[in-house]
């Protein structure tokens, strides 16, 4: 029996995320029935391919569960907690010890009643690892020990635990000048049945406004044995690059630009630029251009390749100086902002929009952009794909507006169907079952209202599932 957070039984509910309405709520179990044992697809997330190619056993939950999951540590630090005390490490080197990490997330739990997180480490908890008494101060040492003898066993090693996903793909985020031996590993392992799958994270070679820009094209100029001190040495170096992860197998590459527009300069007037920034002769505003630039050459070459251009928009990074100077980046305070599509990308689509080669995979973190612009995008442009809810985006409630700001116009199937995004490996299957839950949910309503057929829902939830993403990300 479920007993709710002050009982002692850690039971998620197994009508969770469905609708209340007893008729819609039978119809959403037989809609989520036909998909919940469906592999997994996960074209976008941050997991390093290292923990499945060395499998080394996890030493500890704190470390599994709490550090890499900013989702967790940001919540946490909102109610007063260091994040040194979260077991991120500072710029001194400080960091707490793993019992220490775990006391303090058990003793917080009660803070993560009605988010996201709270059903995706509900599931983490219960159905990956057995857990059965909520987490507290009063149980944090208790459970602390039964996940650590727990983790030293059978079945829970990185890549058993892969197997017991059911992960058909796994995407991981790379940068252009990795040497990728981790996926090379797995690859040339006979033991290993998997798929992981490299993406092509161009960011930091693309932003000639930070101040490491020339380094990095320095460090991209030795991985690809291009000279990148010229424009068209960097475009060559890039075009290398993609072409080498290509043939480690990837599909997608990734990019979080600080909005969508591209430049598509001549080349003469790119080289210029890119000799100003490069010297640290720029005029005002001319990184940004350059950057926008560079962007609109991974369109162009998008549609050389075939390799997808998932773009990430909207956000400012890094927002607390103070944290990002002691702690770094990927630390919990990047925040959302305004975006805007419909003119930011035309330039890109004027000429790619009918592209037979070229796709693109749209995501925000601005839900007003839903129904006024994303959804009549890709609504007529064959090569557009509306990204799953992203982010802060990416819960319960969030995902059921998105479906109602954008099916009306788009349809289900322009959508890319779910990306977990995630660090935290366990969190995979738990943040899938969410997607399947809260879609089965939203069509067991339609079918309710005599929109569509049960055999229509249950055929858009499998698309939803598995075709669409295959099929947005060429998977």
């Amino acid at each position: 029996m479920h007993r709710g957070s002050t009982g002692i039984a850690l039971e998620p509910h197994p009508d969770r995320l469905l609708p209340s309405d007893p008729a819609e709520r039978s119809i959403a179990r037989r809609l989520y029935d036909s998909v919940r044992d469906l592999p997994l697809i996960s074209p976008h997330g941050h997991v390093d391919p290292a923990l499945l190619a060395q499998d080394t056993p996890f030493g500890d939950p704190a470390g599994l569960l709490v550090t890499p999951d900013h989702y967790v540590t940001r919540l946490l630090h909102a109610h007063g907690v260091p994040l040194h005390e979260l077991g991120l490490r500072d710029r001194d080197g400080h960091t707490a010890a793993p019992r220490e990490v775990w006391r303090a997330f058990c003793s917080h739990w009660r803070f993560f009643l009605g988010t996201a997180s709270r059903q995706w480490l509900e599931g983490e908890l219960h159905d990956v690892l057995g857990v059965t008494a909520h987490p507290s101060a009063a149980t944090a040492d208790a459970l602390f020990d039964e996940l650590t003898e727990r983790l030293a066993k059978p079945g829970f090693r990185p890549r058993e635990l892969y197997e017991s996903f059911n992960i058909a793909v796994l995407a991981t985020t790379d940068d252009p000048a990795d040497d990728l031996r981790h996926h090379r590993a797995l690859a040339d392992d006979p033991s290993w049945r998997g798929r992981v799958v490299p993406t092509f994270r161009p960011d930091r070679y693309l932003d000639a406004t930070h101040p490491g820009w020339p380094a990095a094209l320095d460090r991209l100029a030795e991985a690809s044995d291009v000279d990148t001190g010229s424009y068209r040495g960097t475009i060559a170096a890039l075009e290398q690059r993609r072409e080498f992860f290509r043939r480690h197998g990837a599909t997608t590459t990734d990019h979080s630009a600080p909005d969508a527009r591209m430049e598509f300069l001549p080349e003469a007037e790119a080289s210029r630029l890119f000799d100003a920034v490069r010297s640290g002769e720029a005029g005002p505003g001319d990184g940004r251009l350059l950057s926008r630039h560079l962007l609109g050459e991974m369109a162009r070459m998008s549609s050389e390749d075939g390799m997808v251009l998932a773009l990430h928009t909207g956000v400012d990074r890094n927002h607390h100086e103070p944290t990002f100077s002691r702690y770094g980046r990927d630390t919990g305070h990047d925040i959302p902002l305004r975006a805007e599509f419909t003119q930011a990308l035309k330039p890109m689509l004027r000429r790619f929009g009918t592209h037979p080669v070229f796709q693109t995979v749209l995501f925000t973190l601005d839900e007003t952009v839903f129904s006024r612009e994303l959804a009549p995008l890709a609504g007529f442009y064959p090569t557009v794909y509306l990204g799953a809810p992203w982010w802060f985006l990416d819960a319960p409630r969030a995902m059921r507006r998105f479906r109602d700001a954008v099916t009306e116009t788009a349809g289900f199937h322009r959508s890319a169907g779910f990306i977990d995004d995630t660090r935290s490996f366990c969190s995979i299957p738990a943040r899938h079952d969410t997607a399947r839950r809260v879609d089965a949910a939203y069509l067991a309503g339609l079918v309710a209202e005599h929109v569509l057929t049960e055999d229509d829902a249950q055929e858009v939830l499998r698309d939803l599932t598995d075709r669409q993403p295959r099929k947005a990300f060429r998977l």
